[in-house]
Formats: structure tokens, C-alpha cells, sequence
């Protein structure tokens, strides 16, 4: 086998595309490494997850090895692209549809050869709909350092009104919506990392939030297909408790990170991740209760002696370089640059007008921002077991995370721009309605 090549794709997950040569043929290839600031589970279980897939017919690149050295998997370079700019919608159709008959296939593979190959399932007694979020949390519990106190009013509020499998039980992908196309037509299933066994409507559910960046269609012409394929009823209700729950699964697996970063963490793009899904969570809960959520105003930035300073500093980190590696470093510190920036216009403020929702919740004013987490988070604590103030802590966390994502760079940004989900379907369309090839 000759390299010709071997370029790193400038993401947080270490990956590189290799191309090679042997025998006058190519072989291009994709190196997948670990995680390397969180996990959910380890390499070896998703290489034998996505080898069951591979073996029973679906669309998932090959599988060609594991490299013990690095602790990677090799895996077939597929064509095609992950999202929809400049295809038709009627293409789009075809290609979700597709996928939807894949995804389809997944869940009706039988669930032995998984078990028998150690894939994660529900112990006796655990309901299938909660194995792989009691994972999450458990990872999340070992690493918190200080309080948290919007994850931990989540996790109460999901405590007592969990998702339910009611008998559904089967392999599922858990990160769904990401596949590659080509020529109209799918030619993968992307990404098998959190696969485990499952109920089926996570899947489902977890799509809803990729549909922010990545639009798909309609998502009650999209369940009512899946029915038409799986011959299964679509539990809309579930659907809106699973995806109350996968809104948490960034903060749960980032949250430590970005509060404890290592050397290798895209901080940036975590913080950004967390601040968006945390958002879609108090959004969800909201349509799920009829709450009307409120709005922050942004504060006007403070005028300061440092203010040439930031703006000289992101300024420099403007840098055009033929270097893709670095130039995707000095992109990533550049974000940061701003993000300092933003926070050291706003960020007082913001902090103010936190301790005076505090004052308002509590009936008495924090001191510092450390101290108000920490008697929220234990106000939150005890009020976990009836949730008697749910209305009040879902608009006093939803006005704190609009408040973060302020800050995260200057308004109009990427990185300060949130991107609501789609409503829940009123009902899955009826036949007539249906639009599929």
C-alpha cells in the first residue's frame, strides 16, 4: 500500500483522509480516532455496532479495521455530501426517503447479534427509553466539579415525566441525520458512535434539532412515512419527551469539557453547541406546557480602557495562511478572541441582571455569580421532587441561556445566532397529505 496522501479534518474528533494506492487502484480511506475530552462509548463498541450494520445490508461505509497504535477505525471514504445547498427539494425528497427506509431497516434488524456482541442495553427492570440518557448522566455526575444548576432542574423535570419505551425495544443510532448523497441518492449512513440498543422513536426525535441546520421536510409527512414503512404507530407524545431529552445530551457531554477543557478541546464550538441545545431545551418545555417564554434585551456595551486592546487583539488574529491546520487554529482563537470581547462589553451586566432574577426567585440577592449557582442549583434541588416552580425556573433558565448565548461573539454572529427547532407536529399527516416517492 502506497500513501499519497493524509490531510486531518479540522474538527474536534481526530480524523484523517488518506489516500492511498496499491495495485494501480485507489484506496481512500478515513481514519477515525476517540473522542478526546468526553465519551460516551468506547471505540471498540461502536466499531462492532457499525460491523453488525455493514453485515446486515445497510448503507454504512465498510469497515476495514482498527488501528491499536492510535486507537482509530478505518473506514471506506464515501462521496457525496452531508446537507442539501443547491439540491431540489424534490431530490431532497428522494434522498430523505432513503434514508428513512434505512433507518427503518436498522430498527427491525433482530437485536441478538447485537447483545451477543456487547452492545449497550437496557438492564432488567431499565426501560429502553432511558439506557442510553442514564449513561449520559451518569458520565456527566463523575465529572461535575461546581453547580449546574439549569442541568440538574432538567434532569428533575425529566425524573418525573421520563420518556417510555411501552414495549418498543431495538437497534438505534441515537445521532440521526447524518448521511452523505450523491447524485440524488443516499449513499451512507453517517456517524454510528452512540449506537446502542434503544427505543426506535429516539431516532426520531434527535433528528428535530439537526433539522435546524440541515432542513429535511416536514416532519409529520416524515413520521407518517415511517410508519408506512415500519408498519408502527408514531407516539408523537414520546417523540416530545425524547426530544426534552436529547436537548440535554451536549450539556451532559460537553459541559465538563467546556468547563475543564484540555489542550484538544474545540472549546468555541462546545460552548456554542451547549449554549444552542440548552435554548432548544427550555423551548421544548415550553411548548410542551404552553409557556410563553421571555425575551432579554442585550446590555449596551460598557466603554472600558481595554476596549482598543480586544479589538486590536481579534483584528490580528485575522490571518490568511495556505496552512489549513493552522488556519483552522486561528479561526478557533479568533472566536475566542471575540467571545472575551463580547463578555467584557456585556458580561457584567449580564451578571447583574441574573442576581436580579435571583433576587426576585430567592427573595434575596446572591452576592456573586459563584454564589447564586450555587443557591439556585439548590433551590432547584428542592423543588425536584414536585417541580412546584416549574413555570418560574423555565422562563428565569431560559432568560440565563439567552444571556450566555449573547456573549458567545458580537450580535449578528454565527456564534450569537440561535436557530429554534421546528414545532412538534399537531399529528402525523394523514395519507392523503403525504409526499414521498
Amino acid at each position: 500500500m502506497n500513501v499519497l496522501d493524509i490531510r486531518r479534518q479540522t474538527r474536534w474528533r481526530p480524523t484523517w483522509f488518506v489516500e492511498a494506492e496499491k495495485d494501480g487502484m485507489r484506496h481512500d480511506v478515513v481514519v477515525r480516532g476517540d473522542r478526546v475530552d468526553t465519551q460516551a462509548y468506547p471505540l471498540q463498541h461502536e466499531m462492532a455496532f457499525h460491523r453488525i450494520l455493514h453485515d446486515n445490508g445497510v448503507k454504512v461505509p465498510e469497515l476495514y479495521g482498527y488501528l491499536p497504535e492510535i486507537d482509530a477505525l478505518i473506514l471506506e471514504l464515501v462521496p457525496g455530501r452531508p446537507d442539501f445547498g443547491g439540491v431540489s427539494e424534490a431530490d431532497r425528497d428522494v434522498i430523505v426517503d432513503e434514508y428513512l427506509q434505512e433507518l427503518v431497516k436498522v430498527h427491525q434488524l433482530p437485536i441478538e447479534p447485537f447483545t451477543q456482541a456487547g452492545i449497550i442495553r437496557a438492564a432488567a427492570g431499565e426501560d429502553p427509553a432511558l439506557v442510553h440518557r442514564s449513561r449520559m448522566i451518569k458520565n456527566w455526575r463523575a465529572k461535575k466539579a461546581a453547580p449546574d444548576p439549569f442541568t440538574e432542574f432538567c434532569l428533575g423535570w425529566m425524573r418525573r415525566h421520563p420518556p417510555r419505551s411501552d414495549g418498543r425495544e431495538a437497534p438505534i443510532i441515537c445521532d440521526t441525520g447524518q448521511f452523505h448523497h450523491d447524485r440524488g441518492h443516499l449513499t451512507a449512513v453517517l456517524d454510528l458512535e452512540f449506537g446502542h440498543i434503544g427505543d426506535p422513536l429516539i431516532d426520531l426525535a434527535v433528528w428535530r434539532m439537526r433539522d435546524t441546520l440541515i432542513p429535511f421536510g416536514d416532519f409529520a409527512t416524515l413520521y407518517a412515512r415511517y410508519e408506512e414503512l415500519s408498519g408502527t404507530i408514531v407516539d408523537l407524545e414520546m417523540i416530545k419527551r425524547h426530544t426534552f431529552a436529547s436537548t440535554l445530551g451536549n450539556q451532559l457531554m460537553f459541559g465538563p469539557a467546556v468547563a475543564d477543557p484540555v489542550s484538544d478541546t474545540d472549546l468555541m464550538n462546545n460552548m456554542q453547541w451547549n449554549s444552542e441545545t440548552n435554548l432548544h431545551a427550555t423551548e421544548t418545555l415550553a411548548e410542551l406546557l404552553d409557556i410563553e417564554l421571555p425575551t432579554v434585551t442585550a446590555p449596551e456595551p460598557r466603554i472600558t480602557r481595554q476596549d482598543k486592546t480586544f479589538a486590536h487583539l481579534v483584528e490580528s488574529l485575522k490571518v490568511d495562511t495556505d496552512d489549513y491546520l493552522l488556519k483552522h487554529d486561528l479561526r478557533l482563537a479568533f472566536r475566542m478572541a471575540r467571545h472575551l470581547q463580547r463578555a467584557h462589553e456585556i458580561g457584567d451586566q449580564i451578571i447583574e441582571d441574573d442576581l436580579d432574577d435571583l433576587h426576585a426567585l430567592l427573595g434575596r440577592r446572591p452576592a456573586t455569580f459563584a454564589e447564586g449557582d450555587a443557591a439556585l442549583e439548590e433551590f432547584v434541588l428542592a423543588d425536584a421532587a414536585d417541580g412546584r416552580h416549574d413555570e418560574a425556573l423555565i422562563k428565569l433558565f431560559h432568560r440565563r441561556n439567552l444571556r450566555v448565548h449573547l456573549q458567545l461573539g458580537p450580535a449578528g454572529s454565527s456564534m450569537a445566532t440561535h436557530l429554534p427547532m421546528r414545532p412538534f407536529p399537531a399529528a402525523v399527516a394523514a395519507p392523503s397529505e403525504r409526499n414521498h416517492p
